[in-house]
């Protein structure tokens, strides 16, 4: 039932709207670095800069998830999109990747150096969830609300 609103999320005439932006990245480190300039610079772009702090952690975590439990070790090419997409009262961050294993959220560990990413994201995020795509892959989103006009 929500397979046509995340394609409609991931779309690329909606991503290529104002209203949404996306990148490719590949696997490697970097992309965790990639991902927050990428959300920063959209959010500025936005005038959401409120948002800024909030969205880039999230952004971050999801990344780090997917190249860390859903990317092959070694994998050619960008595997992982991170998405922003934005309505009137609500942003979107999406990550979609290769893997169709949902993420699993852990007991925290609060001296264990990994673990918490998902704890990170249902903290800073109003909801966030994931959702199977036709074919093959998934996608992890964080909802977030957007601050009224000023």
């Amino acid at each position: 039932m929500l397979e046509p609103l995340w394609q409609g999320v991931l779309a690329p005439e909606r991503l290529a709207a104002a209203n949404g932006a996306t990148c490719e990245l590949p696997a490697a480190l970097e992309s965790v670095r990639e991902a927050r300039r990428f959300t920063r610079a959209t959010l500025q772009r936005w005038d959401l800069t409120p948002l800024r702090d909030s969205i880039e952690l999230v952004s971050s975590e999801l990344v780090t998830n997917a190249l860390r439990y859903a990317v092959p070790v070694g994998a050619p090419g960008a595997p992982v999109r991170l998405s922003l997409v934005r309505w009137t009262s609500r942003v979107v961050c999406a990550v979609r990747d290769p893997s169709t294993v949902a993420p699993v959220t852990k007991d925290a560990d609060y001296v264990a150096e990994t673990g918490r990413g998902l704890h990170l994201v249902d903290s800073f995020s109003e909801n966030w969830g994931w959702h199977p795509l036709s074919g093959a892959g998934k996608v992890v989103w964080a909802l977030f609300l957007a601050p009224g006009p000023r």
